[in-house]
């Protein structure tokens, strides 16, 4: 019998486990960071630029209210084997596009060795240790702006 992890529906991909371990790794990276950092999983992506799609599920999730304009959307289409990084305009700025590139890289070849849940949870890692560099946690005004649970889309 083979496992094929892109046969499943977007919640089946992950066990419990994986989707807690998930939601730590963004509590840890937001607990350095002024950040905000979402996962939305889906089975298809109706779009042709997966790019297109994350920004869509960004506006939609209201990741653009955050007050410094630095949240960060891992986006993907699990069937459509699609990924995206969307980053708002704060972050982007101050990062550049070839920090987003090499991130992308690096969650892909998780992705292909079937440690999904590893990939996704090492770019939070990563992505908050970005964050941490352009946006540090202070204490003193620094709240949750967003919730730290998986999205799953249709």
């Amino acid at each position: 019998m083979t496992f094929s992890l892109f046969n499943k529906h977007p919640e089946e991909v992950l066990t419990g486990a994986e989707k807690e371990l998930i939601v730590e790794a963004i509590r840890q990276a937001e607990s350095r960071t002024s950040g905000e950092i979402r996962v939305f999983l889906e089975s298809h992506n109706k779009y042709v630029d997966p790019v297109d799609r994350a920004a869509e599920v960004f506006l939609k999730l209201k990741m653009d209210n955050t007050v410094d304009r630095n949240a960060v959307l891992l986006y993907v289409a699990v069937k459509d084997r699609q990924l995206a990084i969307f980053g708002d305009e704060g972050i982007y700025q101050r990062t550049g596009k070839e920090y987003w590139n090499n991130l992308v890289k690096k969650i892909l070849g998780h992705f292909n060795q079937k440690h999904f849940a590893t990939g996704i949870s090492e770019y939070i890692h990563q992505i908050g240790e970005g964050l941490h560099l352009y946006f540090p946690f202070d204490r003193a005004t620094d709240h949750n702006e967003l919730p730290d649970d998986i999205v799953f889309g249709s």
